[in-house]
Parts: C-alpha cells; sequence; structure tokens
C-alpha cells in the first residue's frame, strides 16, 4: 500500500492555512496549489478533516487502528 505522505495533523494545519488563504480571496484551485494537492484532495480533506483539531486526529487515527 502506498504511504501518505500527509500525516492527519499536518493536513489540519494546511486546512487552517487553506482557510487562511480562501478568506483573503484566493480560489480554491490556488490555495490547492500552493499546498501541492489537487482540488479533490483538498475537498475530501474539507470533509474528513473540516472541524478537527490536531488531537482529534490523533483519537481518530489511534481508533482505526484498533
Amino acid at each position: 500500500m502506498k504511504s501518505k505522505r500527509h500525516t492527519e495533523e499536518l493536513v489540519i494545519k494546511e486546512l487552517v492555512d487553506g482557510d487562511k488563504m480562501l478568506r483573503e480571496g484566493k480560489t480554491v484551485a490556488e490555495v490547492a496549489r500552493s499546498l501541492g494537492v489537487i482540488k479533490t484532495t483538498w475537498h475530501r480533506w474539507k470533509n474528513t478533516y473540516g472541524g478537527m483539531k490536531a488531537t482529534d486526529a490523533k483519537k481518530l487515527k489511534e481508533l482505526e487502528m484498533e
């Protein structure tokens, strides 16, 4: 299986940074490009990790491991 390039904690940080860029008037395509992902990945991250904090992501990861 292919290893993940972004950890859950990094994704959440990038979502926060991306949301800031969106508020500054950038498009989703520009935000995704600056983060090194495609728009589809950005939207998947938003749906999966949208309201989480880094500690929540760690808990989710632990639950998935069980």
